[in-house]
């Protein structure tokens, strides 16, 4: 049964005022105009450049590990890691900790797609945050982290 006051709060509910919604907006406004140039150019998914730059990051990644790195599921790593391997981005080796799970890595045809994406996107990077002085970047950066802080908490509580 709810009391006034959450009735109150529920009939106040906008969705455009909803936290998780426009983080969300964010997230896909941003990231659709850095998808455009990858997409465009080199003909890339954003779940292909994702696990590109994340190898970058952290090589010799499993399937499993690039699905937490990267907050792709596993059809979506299944399927870029198969089209990145064809087109000859990235290469399998041995796991030496378990043989069923092979480790992604980068090959050098990977690494030079890389080096000509990463002055790209980064300049575009550079616009969206022009925006934004350079305190209130740093403020941002602050935030964001607070609020994702806050989430974990949420997700290591029992429901």
């Amino acid at each position: 049964m709810t009391t006034g006051q959450d009735s109150q709060t529920e009939q106040d509910f906008e969705l455009q005022s909803f936290l998780p919604y426009q983080l969300a907006v964010l997230a896909d406004a941003v990231s659709q105009s850095i998808a455009q140039l990858y997409s465009s150019h080199f003909n890339l998914s954003r779940s292909e450049w994702r696990l590109l730059a994340a190898l970058r990051d952290r090589p010799d990644m499993t399937g499993t590990e690039l699905c937490a790195h990267t907050t792709l599921d596993k059809m979506q790593v299944s399927r870029a890691v198969s089209r990145l391997e064809a087109d000859g981005y990235l290469k399998r080796k041995e796991n030496a900790k378990d043989r069923r799970n092979k480790l992604l890595r980068l090959s050098s045809k990977g690494h030079r797609l890389l080096d000509e994406i990463l002055p790209l996107v980064t300049e575009r990077e550079a616009f969206l945050l022009s925006a934004l002085s350079e305190d209130e970047q740093k403020a941002y950066s602050q935030m964001n982290q607070k609020i994702y802080h806050q989430a974990q908490k949420l997700l290591q509580q029992p429901e």
